[in-house]
């Protein structure tokens, strides 16, 4: 298992047991609880965000159309917050798993005073360390 996936199987485990707890006492409310944890695994899971490639492909891809580079990771609540208020456009940037590229973290952390603070939007080369989602939607260039 991953690093990208230690929180979200925690949910699940955690979820699993208390609401085995809970499922003795009020089945009603333990299916509730566990759903609410699988909910949690879910949203910080990889799978909500846009499939990430690697930051050297990001880079030129991001040279060639213009879309900004959004380096993330698992977890990271700040960054779920950038894809939920992106939404549909979150699919328009080019995002970085940094806890699954190497030269992505390393990207980050040059940027950063040696921290890994996420997300870290490069748009036309510049850093922006954790920006406002509506200003990372006024920088995509137009839908083809």
């Amino acid at each position: 298992m991953t690093r990208a996936w230690t929180l979200p199987m925690s949910f699940l485990l955690c979820g699993s047991v208390v609401a085995g707890l809970i499922l003795r006492e009020n089945p009603g409310a333990g299916v509730a609880t566990l759903l609410l944890f699988v909910l949690l695994a879910g949203v910080h899971s990889p799978l909500v965000f846009p499939r990430s490639i690697g930051a050297e492909e990001a880079r030129r891809l991001s040279a060639l159309d213009g879309r900004p580079v959004v380096f993330w990771r698992p977890g990271c609540t700040y960054c779920l917050r950038l894809r939920a208020r992106l939404g549909r456009d979150a699919h328009r940037l080019h995002w970085v798993d940094i806890w699954r590229d190497p030269a992505g973290a390393a990207a980050v952390r040059a940027v950063n005073d040696g921290d890994e603070t996420v997300p870290t939007v490069f748009v036309a080369g510049r850093p922006h360390v954790n920006p406002e989602p509506a200003w990372v939607r006024s920088q995509l260039p137009p839908p083809a």
